[in-house]
């Protein structure tokens, strides 16, 4: 095992992939000398030349469709956007090409592309640089959305990602691009669509992704000291979802808290409670409860934004209001 950095694990994925495979490259803005705005491509232009590490005008629609087009024909590209708030201008290509044209041409053609880049609030951005559309992306079929919360999960989901035949969206928590972690220095995969028990407990389930796992692992150091035991599942992927292990984890614990970080209207964790109370609605002690940030834009003040978003206080808060039901 070696400690390394969020986006140095992302970066290894990504030329570990490109060496085996020439059909492979990596297409963004300032994603050639400068190695992107978080340095996650630092380098690669080096390894691979202009011919593979391409640099784009600012034209999200324009360069994701030319990546589109070019997966249609053999090619299997990566699509970084600075961030995925503005994956919003290409959404009409996401959603109306990638996502559909292998079911539009009875399978004629296949759409290996991943679309790649930060997401979620950081510090002091405001509300159009400060939002998550995990949940928009997992409302459409044929597309599969990761996002991971540790450098292990991050190298091995996006080496599954790259590989995968199918259009994914690997979202990447913009807060966590330093955090180190340990990952083994031989090649791993993880499989898509399989979510992780990150703590066994008894009491109560507590259901995440992304940044948000941080925030429990973080609660749960204060939760144990009062005696509950908090099962921690870390979903990875939100599409498809792993109901399965939730489902297991609630026949044991009989109760579950979901913590999201998006806007609460048609969340991830609406669509959790609603397979969970039609596939484990007996095995329930009390009602599920769900924690996402505040039904509002993202304000600029970084104390509102902290009490807007979920937080260790009102996790703490959450798990003592389920346990004593």
């Amino acid at each position: 095992m070696k400690i390394i950095q969020f986006k140095d694990a992302i970066r290894e994925a990504m030329i570990e992939e490109m060496k085996k495979n020439l059909n492979i490259f990596l297409m963004g803005e300032e994603i050639g000398k400068s190695g992107g705005v978080f340095k996650v491509s630092k380098n690669m232009l080096n390894k691979f030349s202009k011919k593979r590490i391409i640099d784009t005008p600012i034209s999200e629609l324009g360069f994701t469709g030319l990546g589109i087009g070019a997966a249609m024909n053999g090619l299997r590209p990566i699509i970084e956007f600075m961030t995925f708030n503005f994956s919003l201008i290409a959404i009409d290509q996401i959603i109306n090409s990638a996502a559909k044209i292998r079911l539009m041409s009875g399978g004629q053609f296949s759409i290996p592309i991943v679309f790649r880049g930060p997401t979620g609030s950081a510090i002091m951005l405001g509300s159009q640089h400060s939002q998550n559309f995990e949940n928009w992306y997992a409302n459409c079929p044929g597309l599969k959305v990761i996002i991971p919360s540790n450098p292990y999960d991050a190298k091995g989901l996006l080496k599954s990602a790259i590989r995968d035949n199918d259009p994914t969206i690997f979202m990447e928590s913009e807060l966590m691009y330093n955090d180190l972690g340990k990952i083994p220095t031989k090649e791993y995969l993880i499989p898509i669509g399989k979510a992780v028990i990150k703590n066994y407990g008894k009491d109560i389930t507590i259901v995440s992704f992304g940044k948000m796992i941080k925030i429990i692992l973080e609660a749960n150091n204060y939760i144990k000291e009062e005696g509950i035991e908090l099962e921690i599942i870390d979903m990875r992927t939100v599409r498809p979802l792993d109901i399965n292990c939730i489902v297991n984890s609630i026949k044991k614990t009989k109760k579950l808290i979901i913590v999201e970080e998006s806007w609460p209207l048609g969340s991830i964790a609406s669509e959790i409670t609603y397979q969970i109370q039609k596939n484990a609605f007996n095995y329930l002690d009390s009602p599920i409860y769900k924690i996402n940030s505040l039904d509002i834009p993202m304000p600029y003040s970084k104390k509102l934004s902290n009490a807007i978003l979920p937080n260790i206080k009102k996790i703490i808060n959450a798990v003592k209001k389920i346990y004593y039901i």
